[in-house]
């Protein structure tokens, strides 16, 4: 679960070239800007992250001048994004820990590091709506039993480098799209967006998609080639009307990133993926690097990796790592994975 507004503590606080009145602090792994000398390092504060949506309160209402949305399914409130002051990046907003004054702590007693307020502050995700996708015409839930593509950045939890020591692993490009996830169990066929089952109708273009590249066939045919019978694809739909289309695709494409064996209930490694999308016919992420060992060991050095391009020129919104063999993450409670967005992209994205 996200932590969209939670206590957190202040790690480190630096000053910004040239600037008299604001200065930049660490919390997680994130860098906020703040006003010069409202927080000491050490501090407890309350953080809210990137797409986390603040009510209409008096107390935020300093956000108002570059934050403020409405539309009719998230109502109005104050946006956090990724911004830039004086050429520092700042992902999030860091409040002092007096924004929870009058509210009781957790645990009756006092505030500590990692304790989640959103609910105290009527703090809600940024919701971005299924028909802005094109995603098509709902049906149901995102299936029971099926773990959604959500990925953890690395700034959120940082821990996760640790995990990763000593392991083999593969960095993916995070191509720019929508999540869609496609299973085959017990002969049904079935198609999903990131929240949703979609119905098999015109209206949706992963199902266009799935008709004409006679998809189903295709993901039966790369199951056979490893012996499975019950399977979950996961993907990025990228093409024209998705996200502005940055990959500048002149046809829709589909680029599976995650693959699942259903009757183990677990993710498969690097390698099987490749075997089952080359056995089916299918696009697979761009894998950029693999490894015996991670050489990056901060969460600086990963946002630096991060950069870069796709072919048509436009900042990629990213990487994906992950061990070549799934290993379970003691952090996440499942597989270990973690995304790191690329700073460029997200500045774009404002």
């Amino acid at each position: 679960m996200r932590k969209l507004a939670s206590v957190q503590t202040i790690w480190d606080v630096q000053p910004i070239e040239g600037a008299d009145r604001i200065e930049v602090v660490s919390v997680l792994g994130w860098k906020c800007v703040v006003k010069k000398g409202e927080f000491k390092k050490y501090d407890l504060c309350v953080y809210f992250e990137v797409d986390a949506f603040l009510p209409v309160k008096p107390e935020f209402e300093f956000l108002r001048d570059g934050c403020y949305r409405s539309n009719d399914l998230n109502g109005e409130g104050f946006l956090m994004k990724t911004r830039n002051f004086r050429g520092q990046v700042s992902q999030g907003l860091v409040l002092p820990l007096s924004i929870l004054d009058g509210i009781e702590p957790l645990d009756g007693v006092a505030w500590k590091t990692g304790d989640i307020v959103s609910e105290q502050l009527g703090v809600k995700k940024w919701e971005v709506a299924e028909i802005a996708t094109g995603s098509g015409r709902v049906i149901g839930d995102f299936p029971h039993g099926i773990p959604k593509t959500d990925e953890i950045r690395v700034q959120a939890e940082p821990g996760l480098i640790d995990e990763f020591k000593g392991l083999p692993y593969y960095i993916s490009t995070k191509m720019d799209g929508t999540s869609v996830t496609m299973y085959l169990i017990d002969g049904e066929f079935g198609v999903c967006s990131r929240n949703y089952e979609i119905g098999d109708d015109e209206t949706s273009p992963a199902w266009k998609f799935v008709h004409k590249h006679n998809v189903q066939e295709k993901i039966k045919k790369g199951a056979e080639a490893l012996g499975l019978k019950n399977v979950v694809v996961q993907g990025e739909f990228c093409g024209e009307g998705i996200q502005k289309n940055p990959l500048k695709l002149v046809t829709a494409e589909w680029y599976v990133f995650t693959l699942r064996d259903m009757d183990q209930g677990k993710r498969l490694g690097l390698q099987k993926m490749q075997t089952f999308c080359e056995a089916a016919g299918l696009n697979m992420v761009p894998v950029e690097e693999t490894g015996d060992q991670l050489p990056y060991k901060t969460v600086e050095e990963f946002i630096e990796r991060a950069k870069g391009k796709y072919a048509s020129g436009n900042h990629k919104e990213g990487i994906v790592i992950r061990p070549i063999e799934p290993v379970y993450s003691k952090i996440l409670e499942g597989p270990l994975s973690m995304k790191v967005i690329n700073n460029d992209y997200l500045l774009k994205q404002k």
